[in-house]
């Protein structure tokens, strides 16, 4: 070999060394934080098979939020430090999400966020009232360990309730008028008997363990008095906190600038949800723009229908007849059922890859169905657990059958299921990759999986396909509704104005989705800015490839490399265009 091809080697042999090394930092780091994290979050650990500390809770106490803060300040240091110029294009995403991961943990601390730890409708009271579904209980130390987690309930709800003190002190809480009831869904933790509630459901069967009848007495009367004395005090002990305290020190007005720091806080919250640059302006802008587009789109389908006046009417009508809504919640849930199983049939014209883990339709809790919004998609804890599509069937005059279809498309298959389950079974990625949800991205292909049900025949009549395109409207009115609120002076008042004129949500539903926003800022953002990218990139491909697009390709690469921002999102399209212009 000649000089020059033994400088070459020993060229590519330092570079194969350097790719090597950060290659190595990146997975050394990834398993410190992912041990960390078991070490320091009992539940977390439970989750992932590591049963020592399946007796105990989160510790919410300032030193130890405090460690939390710093050792998360120490990765994030210590991960900048590793060159992504080196690494492989899956490890660089791979890094930039653990980045991103521990830069929102340091600013939700940064931000106080522990101080506020509910919104309109959801709080750290109903997390830990699903904990019983959560774990596996089939053996006596199984139930050992879970009586002992109640045990230390009021523990953990103090400490909770402490932090909230300080939300008072500092005026970080919030707005009164979203709160209006909201101590409903902690009474009903409680006020039921004891045999009743849903912590001690694992006791009633005890035919599993293989123990006497005198120790199965024993377990179940200590389980009552854990669930009395335990659990029971603590639902009532944050009740009356809310009731006598949180409630009447909220906040009078709604804007997110009005808290100390908002302003900041604001836009964080908009980058962190949005995963761009884009400003409250450019998004009420847009959100202008995208609502003047969709209600052209709607009044042509009411002008094939031959409706006797404008939208306005129409949605009135929509609103009001009868024929449009459930008698009960057994029709509705059949109803959202059957849409399921005819998307089921068409997944296979979208995709090459389907997940493995099925899911079911089941109705949102009825202790927190009243303030709740009109669905979700609740991811399996456990492998034994199937995913569930969760239908409100509370106020079934408000909840209107022509827009179950895009509700099912948007919450089941395509949308959460599908590209949430995709991501946990793609296990040859590290667990940052696959457990992460990135709201613009899985907000994004939800409200587009609504879009494809148009493509495959989904939106049967015209009032279907009106409910989607209402459902469009809804997500493109989030952009004025909720900049307009938190930066522009809207009052909650010509929020729900502006939504009850453009959509046709029921009042009930506009009311809860309103409130909704007012408490969790920007969120609501993510889900037009994501379709918009993901429709964006489509369009891109299918111009650029002719007669070589292929959907079903195009959607895999979509969802290949988990959910990730919207700049990688890009990077990963055009890379899936190259490869298939040479094809």
């Amino acid at each position: 070999m000649n000089l020059k091809g033994v400088l070459a080697l020993l060229v590519c042999l330092v570079a194969f060394n350097t790719n090597a090394s950060e290659q190595s930092k990146l997975d050394d780091l990834l398993a410190r934080i992912y041990q960390y994290d078991i070490d320091t979050f009992p539940l977390f650990a439970t989750s992932e098979g590591v049963h020592d500390k399946d007796d105990q809770l989160p510790d919410l106490s300032p030193n130890a939020l405090k460690n939390q803060n710093e050792q998360y300040l120490k990765f994030l240091s210590e991960l900048r430090q590793i060159e992504n110029n080196q690494l492989e294009r899956t490890s660089q995403i791979t890094l930039l999400m653990q980045e991103r991961s521990l830069l929102a943990k340091t600013d939700n601390y940064r931000f106080n966020k522990h101080y506020m730890p509910l919104t309109s409708e959801y709080g750290f009271h109903e997390r830990m009232g699903g904990l019983p579904g959560q774990l596996q209980l089939d053996n006596l130390l199984d139930l050992r360990n879970y009586l002992s987690r109640l045990d230390k309930y009021p523990a953990y709800f103090d400490q909770q309730i402490a932090w909230m003190r300080k939300g008072i002190e500092t005026g970080f809480v919030q707005p009164k008028v979203v709160l209006a009831g909201f101590e409903l869904s902690v009474e009903s933790y409680f006020s039921k008997d004891v045999e009743d509630s849903s912590f001690y459901k694992p006791f009633k069967d005890l035919s599993r363990l293989t123990i006497s009848d005198a120790e199965k007495a024993s377990l179940i009367a200590e389980a009552k008095a854990v669930v009395r004395s335990k659990v029971f005090a603590a639902y009532k002990s944050f009740y009356n906190f809310l009731v006598n305290e949180y409630i009447p020190s909220a906040k009078s007005d709604i804007a997110a600038y009005s808290w100390e720091h908002g302003k900041a806080y604001y836009q964080n919250q908009v980058e962190y949800y949005t995963t761009t640059d884009m400003t409250a302006d450019d998004i009420h802008r847009l959100g202008l723009s995208e609502v003047a587009r969709i209600r052209a789109e709607m009044q042509q389908v009411i002008d094939g229908l031959e409706f006797d006046g404008d939208i306005n009417a129409f949605i009135h009508y929509l609103r009001t007849d009868p024929k449009f809504y459930a008698k009960t919640a057994e029709e509705l849930l059949k109803h959202a059922s059957y849409f399921a199983k005819k998307m089921d049939a068409e997944l296979p014209k979208l995709f090459y890859k389907l997940p493995r883990t099925p899911y079911g339709v089941e109705p949102v809790p009825d202790n927190i169905a009243p303030k709740y919004t009109t669905g979700r998609y609740v991811s399996p804890r456990r492998d034994d657990q199937p995913g569930l599509y969760w239908v409100n069937t509370y106020a079934l005059d408000k909840r209107p059958l022509y827009a179950i279809p895009a509700l099912t498309l948007h919450e089941a298959v395509p949308g959460h299921h599908l590209q949430i389950s995709l991501a946990s079974e793609m296990e040859e990625l590290p667990y940052i990759r696959r457990h992460s949800y990135i709201s613009a991205f899985g907000e994004g292909w939800g409200l587009y999986s609504e879009f494809l049900g148009k493509e495959v025949g989904i939106y049967d009549d015209p009032y279907n396909e009106f409910g989607r395109l209402s459902y469009e409207m809804w997500r493109a009115c989030r952009l004025v509704v909720d900049t307009g609120m938190h930066t522009k002076g809207w009052s909650r008042q010509r929020a729900l104005d502006y939504m009850l004129e453009n959509t046709a949500l029921s009042e009930h539903n506009v009311r809860t989705e309103i409130d909704r926003y007012i408490s969790w800022p920007a969120q609501a953002l993510s889900y037009k800015i994501g379709e918009l990218e993901i429709k964006r990139l489509r369009l891109k491909a299918e111009q650029t490839l002719g007669n070589k697009f292929d959907l079903r390709a195009f959607h895999d690469a979509v969802l290949a490399h988990g959910s990730v921002p919207l700049s990688i999102l890009d990077e990963n399209i055009s890379q899936f265009i190259q490869v298939h212009s040479s094809d």
